[in-house]
């Protein structure tokens, strides 16, 4: 098992920035994608960005390119987040997220294809 638990989320203007964290603990060894998906309210779970154990590959949403970079560093066991030129759309819940899998395609930007889950951290932009 693995487990997950994101920090870093908060309260910021528009044009702001954040940085979230994911701790992972547990089997880590048996992990190698990472990814962050976000919930906004009333709103299926989107996918965001997605990383290789090696930092090797990274995937990210349309709607966050240019503005978020993804990271890892595994000897912390560590995922980061960084979010640029934040607007009031990317207020959500954001989520962390591992599997087991090791080819990336359409379907991994769907939840069902990830096997672990953070408790996720909210993230509120105001205009």
């Amino acid at each position: 098992q693995v487990q997950l638990l994101e920090s870093g989320g908060g309260l910021v203007q528009a044009g702001g920035s954040l940085r979230l964290s994911c701790a992972a603990s547990g089997r880590t060894d048996s992990t190698y994608y990472m990814g962050w998906f976000r919930q906004a309210p009333g709103k299926e779970r989107e996918f965001v960005a997605a990383i290789t154990r090696s930092s090797g590959a990274t995937y990210y949403a349309d709607s966050v390119k240019g503005r978020f970079t993804i990271s890892r560093d595994n000897a912390k066991n560590t995922m980061y987040l960084q979010m640029n030129s934040l607007q009031p759309e990317d207020t959500a819940v954001y989520f962390c997220a591992a599997t087991r899998r090791m080819i990336f395609s359409g379907l991994s930007k769907q939840a069902s294809w990830w096997d672990y889950w953070g408790q996720g951290a909210p993230v509120t932009v105001s205009s």
